[in-house]
Order: structure tokens, then sequence, then C-alpha cells
């Protein structure tokens, strides 16, 4: 099952870093966010990713491309080709395919343009800037008990992002950005079936949060799991400050896996 992220954002709230970098290539620690992302996907078995590029996305290809040197200690011979890697943290497990979705393509545009790659059924997305102690394979095995095409995990984090009202498992109303309501909010780890790409247009204005949510909410096919453990976006510098001392100090929730 292969995991998508969308990594193509401005990230315009965090423009003290964004605009040297994109955000997913924002750190936590001496790593991005995004490969504390993958690296939870990874912790539970999922090592295959399609990630969604656009703003600066060069520095995110350029990331991969040199992932082995920048993650390790080497030893180069000079003018040979052989090169000495020390100290582990390879990952060399994971597959990624990195994909130009176009610089000013919304979420569900990013989306639809990477359906060719999915070959499965079902597969995951998530954004480039969310982490989270959440049981992946649980979620997993929740969405296929279930059988409708999409499963959105709910958080109840401090702040309004885009609030789920439920009924028992499934989500009957999808609101992006509330400002008074309390209750659920989406974590952004979701789980979906193929089908739900014939909600989504290449058009650079479908936004997956808006009209393609609304309209699966609307057929009963969303459905969301609680999330009440650790859950945190990387949305703004002071978010930035939280999550690497957090990481500092040695308790950083999300780190499900082992070095």
């Amino acid at each position: 099952m292969k995991v998508v992220l969308l990594a193509g954002g401005q990230g315009t709230r965090l423009r003290e870093e964004t605009e040297y970098r994109p955000k997913p290539m924002v750190n936590i620690g001496r790593w991005p966010v995004l490969w504390h992302i993958m690296k939870i996907y990874s912790h539970f078995g999922f090592n295959e990713f399609v990630i969604c590029l656009g703003y600066k996305g060069e520095m995110i290809k350029e990331y991969f491309l040199n992932y082995r040197m920048m993650a390790n200690d080497f030893t180069i011979h000079l003018g040979k080709h052989p090169v000495a890697f020390h100290n582990g943290n390879n990952d060399l497990n994971w597959k990624v395919t990195l994909v130009d979705t176009g610089p000013n393509a919304m979420t569900g545009a990013r989306l639809k343009r990477i359906q060719p790659h999915i070959k499965e059924d079902t597969f995951m997305l998530t954004y480039g800037d969310g982490v989270a102690d959440i049981d992946v394979r649980a979620l997993v095995k929740f969405h296929r008990k279930h059988g409708k095409l999409a499963t959105v995990t709910g958080v109840t984090p401090p702040s309004r992002f885009g609030e789920l009202v439920v009924r028992g498992d499934r989500v009957v109303e999808f609101s992006e950005k509330p400002q008074t309501r309390a209750g659920l909010i989406s974590g952004g780890f979701f789980v979906l079936n193929t089908k739900v790409f014939d909600y989504l247009t290449a058009d650079d204005d479908c936004i997956f949060e808006q009209k393609p949510l609304e309209e699966l909410t609307k057929n009963g096919q969303l459905m969301v799991r609680p999330h009440k453990g650790f859950w945190h976006c990387m949305d703004t510098l002071r978010d930035v400050h939280y999550l690497n001392s957090l990481w500092d100090k040695g308790d950083a929730p999300w780190k499900v896996w082992r070095w």
C-alpha cells in the first residue's frame, strides 16, 4: 500500500522558514519534518511513498537524490567511485516517487495528478507537516472493516482546522476551518479507496478538503477514527520551536520507531 504525501504548498503562515525552503523540509532536530512523517509509516511496514511536489519541489528532489550521503558519515576515495558509508540510518527499503504536481495546484488537484502512480485499490494520504503517535496499521484495519471509500483520523488539538461532525463512526458533516464549534478536527491521516479519484479534478483550484470531502460525506462514504494520542501540525514558527523542543529533550511522542 502506497503512502501519498502532500508537499507542494507554499506554507505562507511559516514564511520565516518557507521563504527559503518548502515547509516539509523544515527541520525537527537534524531531519526534515517530511522524514519524521515517513519514519512513522515505515515503522508500521509502509515503505512506498508518492510525494506531491510544488513550491520549491526541486529541494525535495535534491534531498532524496543525496539522501544516503546526507544521512550518514562516509569515506570517499577521490577519483574512484566506491564510497564507504558509516553509522546506519539508511532507510534503504524506502521506495520514493517524486511527482511535480504544479506550482499553484490545490490539494485535490495534486492528489488527482498522482493517480497514475496508484495501482492498488487502497492507499494512504497525509500532509507533509503533521506528526502523530498514530497506529497506522490500526487505522488501515478500521478502514477495511467499515468498507467505505474514505477514512480520516479525528483529533482534538486546541486550534481549529477541518472540523468533523460525527454520528457513531460516520462523518455526517465536514467543515473546513470552522470558527466557533468544538469537537474533532481532521488530523490529516487518511486511508482512501481509489474510487475517491472520481470526486477529484486536475484543475488547479480543486481543494480536497472542500467539495470532494463534502460530497463523500453527503454520500455516507467518509468515516472517522478518533486518535486520542499526540498530534501536532507544523503551521507556525511557534510550532517549529515546540516540536524541536520535544525532540531535543528526547520526549517526542511521534517517534514510534527505533534507530
